[in-house]
C-alpha cells in the first residue's frame, strides 16, 4: 500500500489510465463507514461519473496491519443518531454506485459485514479473496433493511440465498458465495492482484461506446424499466459507430482493435 494510505482517512480516490480506484482507508477500524466517509464516497462517485476518460472503477480497501483482512465492517451504527443520516442516507451510496456510468469492480480483499455487503453487491463485478467471510446482521440488530438493498440481495443471491442472509444472520463462507455466482474470480492472496489486473485489462479492451450503452440497458432491464424503442436506439447507435467499423476490420485482419469511443 502506497504512502497515500499511511494515515487513516476518508475513502481515497486515484485516477490513472482510464481506471479510477476508490479505497476505503480506516484499516485499524476495519474500514467501518462513518457518515463523513459516506459523504466522501458520494462526492468521489460524482467526480468519476463526470470524468469521461474513466471507463472502470475499482472499489477496494486498505487492510494493512489487520490480523485478518476486513474489507469493511459495515456502517457505524452510532451514525443513526445524527440528524439526516441513518439507513436512508446510507442507502444513497450503493444506489449511486449501482447507477455509475463506468463498469464497477469490487476488489473484495477482505471479509465484509452489514451494510457494506450491499455496497459490494452494487458493483457490476467482483473479485474475491479466498478465506473471506460475509455476514448481514440486520435482523440480529432489530432492523428491517431498506428496499433497494433487499432487491439487490434477491437479484444477486436469489430468493433462497437472500432468505438465508436475512432470516438467519449466519455468515457465508467464500465457497458459498462463489457457488452462488457472486465472483468473477475467487483467488488466493498471491494470485488475487493478478486476477484483478487481468479483469480490468479485459474491460479496457472493449469498445467504450458499446460497453457504456449496454450497461445502461442491462440496468434498465434489471429494474424492470426497459423500453424496447430505447434499446433499439442504442443498438442502432453502436451499429453505426466508428468502433463497430473498427471492430469488424480488426476481426477480419486478425489484429487487436483500436477503439475511440464513438
Amino acid at each position: 500500500m502506497s504512502q497515500a494510505f499511511a494515515i487513516p482517512s476518508a475513502p481515497v480516490l486515484q485516477i490513472e489510465g482510464g481506471v479510477a480506484t476508490l479505497t476505503l482507508n480506516r484499516p485499524a477500524q476495519r474500514n467501518r463507514l462513518e457518515n463523513g466517509d459516506l459523504k466522501a464516497l458520494l462526492a468521489h462517485i460524482d467526480t468519476v461519473n463526470q470524468a469521461d476518460d474513466v471507463r472502470v472503477l475499482v472499489l477496494t480497501a486498505n487492510t494493512t496491519g489487520q490480523p485478518r483482512p476486513v474489507f469493511c465492517a459495515g456502517y457505524d451504527i452510532g451514525g443513526f443518531d445524527e440528524p439526516g443520516h441513518g439507513s436512508t442516507f446510507f442507502e444513497e451510496i450503493p444506489d449511486a454506485l449501482a447507477a455509475m456510468r463506468p463498469v464497477t469492480i469490487c476488489a473484495l480483499n477482505g471479509s465484509v459485514y452489514g451494510g457494506a455487503t450491499d455496497v459490494v453487491l452494487a458493483c457490476d463485478l467482483r473479485i474475491g479473496l479466498q478465506g473471506i467471510e460475509w455476514r448481514m446482521p440486520a435482523t440480529a440488530l432489530g432492523l428491517h433493511y431498506y428496499p433497494s438493498g433487499l432487491r439487490r440481495y434477491v437479484n444477486r443471491f436469489g430468493l433462497a440465498g437472500a432468505k438465508r442472509a436475512f432470516l438467519t444472520a449466519r455468515p457465508f463462507t467464500d465457497r458459498q458465495l462463489d457457488a452462488m455466482g457472486l465472483f468473477e474470480a475467487l483467488e488466493p492472496a498471491d494470485q488475487w492482484g493478478t486476477a484483478l489486473q487481468a479483469l480490468v485489462k479485459d474491460i479496457l479492451a472493449l469498445a467504450p461506446l458499446a460497453l457504456q450503452e449496454t450497461k445502461k440497458s442491462l440496468l434498465e432491464i434489471e429494474a424492470g424499466q426497459a423500453d424496447e424503442a430505447r434499446l433499439r436506439e442504442r443498438e442502432q447507435l453502436t451499429s453505426q459507430s466508428e468502433d463497430f467499423k473498427e471492430g469488424r476490420a480488426a476481426f477480419a485482419q486478425r489484429r487487436t482493435p483500436v477503439f475511440v469511443g464513438r
